[in-house]
């Protein structure tokens, strides 16, 4: 079983940046591939990012391309990701999960284990 904690959500104006954090517990990812997803109130979930175990393979949404970088560090079994030039459209709750597949997965169905989210509004 591995436990996800994401961390590092809040409120941040439209520009500005916040670094969200995963920390796994019971353990090691340092073989699973990470994403992220996020939802939006009276959205599906969709995915944000994902990346391999080895951080050699990164994938992004069309809509955070350039602006969200994700990374881990499997020592501190923790992944992040880095979310620059916000805007409100990315207001959701972003949860981390993860693949037991070494190569990450766009789809939420390809993952086992889930965070319990953390909240990011982005205000205009």
């Amino acid at each position: 079983q591995v436990q996800l904690v994401e961390s590092g959500g809040g409120l941040v104006q439209a520009g500005g940046s916040l670094r969200l954090s995963c920390a796994a517990s019971g353990r090691s990812i340092s073989t699973y591939a990470m994403g992220w997803f996020r939802q939006a109130p009276e959205k599906e979930r969709e995915f944000v990012a994902a990346i391999g175990w080895n951080a050699s393979n990164t994938y992004y949404a069309g809509s955070v391309k350039g602006r969200f970088t994700a990374s881990r560090d499997n020592g501190k079994n923790t992944v992040y990701l880095q979310m620059n030039s916000l805007k409100p459209e990315d207001t959701a709750v972003y949860y981390c999960a993860a693949n037991p597949n070494l190569i990450p997965g766009t789809r939420w169905y390809q993952y086992d284990y889930w965070g319990q989210g953390t909240q990011v509004t982005v205000s205009s």
